[in-house]
């Protein structure tokens, strides 16, 4: 029964072995090149540019306001009324001595009119469209900051995908020799029992024992499948992709580094240039106050018969001044809820600013913790393994119990996965404590060939 599962289990470590292998070796990429598909592939990420990009168009928009305006018109009037006909006859230059009769101008003849006009208008002293361009400016920029977290989030994204296919990989290698181990301890089993020396039921324990260190493989493969999945939906591609074996190496400096680095994290920049447009939000509401001064002119063609016609020709230049004198108190209900917009920002900048100094300090601690934990997996994994060779020794010449040597085998392969797994943990944490202070960019383009920018 356990040789027909323990060979079930097997054909199925076949399967999964073979199939995704062909895809797997389709793309091997190193950090530095999983970290630049990412950058230029992630689906998230080029989303968050094409916001950018329209936030960009807003400056324009902001900027036209501020240009002259030209426009072209044609419009047609047809009309008995005494006033509009007398005016269309002069500027048709049609008017005659007749028209001047009493008749003629209180009970007019229809006339028709085409008029042509090229319109310009000019705005000369505009606070609020001057101002609107600065805010205009600033939330650009704040969206250009917030871009640029965006990348930082991704290539943290990328770093733990790519250590995750590593460790996953190792763990492969981990249920591999688990295998192997409970194999070689099921052919003693049955070497002890076919001399003699051991029982039947060793032999049926060794057989469990080698059937869930297959399952256990079966499982490790599958997580590497899917991290390998995962990893390529991260660089925007829908097959998988594999990774080198070659750990990264990052570098870990002083607290006070990265305190001071994080100051400059893009997030709390993208805030101060929104507290800066609260700023800039006051400054509209009171160039409310202001007048708004202007330029314009105009060129008319009007023709009683025809479109675009020309029989009369005109020009007029103008100058204006609008000054709002009041509102209903539109304008002081804008400054007090200016006032409060501002100290709102600056509470966010300022509670920001106290929580990146609390991430960047439990990262470093994190870092710390997960290096002393990798020193301890690596001497318990040590231990495991004399502790299974010597209780192999005694199960060898009948001084030790299966039981004992399963129960050894099995924290040895919990030991070796430990290993695997805090390498993978004090990498991420060292990566972390980078994207937490806002240097990992930095650091990543510091330990790779090429650079990330």
């Amino acid at each position: 029964m356990y040789r027909f599962i323990s060979m079930q289990v097997t054909a199925a470590i076949l399967v999964l072995a073979l199939l995704p292998a062909g895809e797997a070796a389709e793309r091997v990429v190193s950090l530095g090149e999983a970290i630049a598909l990412s950058l230029e592939g992630n689906h998230e990420l080029r989303a968050a540019g094409n916001g950018l990009a329209a936030k960009h168009e807003d400056v324009g928009i902001a900027r036209s306001l501020l240009l002259p305006r030209l426009s072209f018109e044609e419009r047609f009037m047809r009309t008995a009324n005494p006033t509009y006909a007398f005016m269309a006859k002069l500027n048709q230059e049609r008017f005659t001595q007749q028209d001047f009769a009493i008749d003629s101008l209180n009970s007019p003849r229809p006339v028709n009119d085409f008029q042509t006009a090229v319109l310009f208008e000019q705005a000369v002293f505009v606070p609020k469209a001057f101002i609107g361009l600065d805010m205009a400016r600033e939330d650009f920029r704040a969206r250009g900051e917030e871009y640029d977290r965006k990348r930082e989030e991704t290539v943290y994204a990328v770093f733990r995908a790519y250590c995750g296919v590593q460790t996953s990989r190792v763990y492969v290698t981990v249920a591999e020799k688990a295998v192997e181990d409970a194999a070689e301890h099921r052919r003693i089993a049955e070497v002890r029992y076919d001399s003699g020396l051991g029982l039947y039921s060793d032999s049926l324990r060794a057989d469990v024992a080698l059937t869930e260190a297959e399952e256990r493989l079966v499982t490790a493969r599958k997580n590497l499948e899917v991290a390998r999945r995962g990893l390529g939906l991260l660089l925007g591609l829908a097959e998988s992709v594999d990774v080198k074996e070659d750990r990264p190496s990052l570098a870990v400096r002083d607290l006070e580094y990265y305190y001071q680095a994080s100051q400059a994290r893009k997030d709390l920049l993208s805030v101060e240039a929104r507290y800066r447009n609260a700023e800039n939000s006051l400054k509209l509401a009171n160039a409310g106050y202001l007048p708004m001064v202007g330029v314009g002119g105009s060129y008319q063609l009007n023709d009683h018969r025809r479109p675009f016609g020309s029989e009369g020709d005109s020009w007029q230049v103008t100058a204006f001044l609008r000054w709002e004198l009041f509102d209903g108190t539109k304008r002081e209900h804008e400054r007090r809820k200016a006032r409060s917009v501002i100290a709102e920002a600056g509470e966010y900048r300022e509670g920001l600013r106290k929580y990146i100094s609390f991430q960047v300090y439990e990262s470093y601690l994190a870092v710390e913790e997960a290096r002393k934990g990798l020193e301890l997996a690596r001497k318990a994994s040590q231990s495991a393994e004399e502790g299974r060779r010597l209780v192999r020794a005694r199960y060898e010449n009948s001084l030790s119990t299966i039981v004992d040597l399963l129960d050894v085998q099995t924290a040895l392969d919990a030991a070796r996965a430990n290993v695997a797994a805090k390498e993978g943990a004090y990498l991420t944490a060292v990566a972390n404590l980078g994207f937490q202070s806002g240097t990992i960019m930095k650091d990543l383009d510091r330990e790779m060939t090429g650079g990330i920018r």
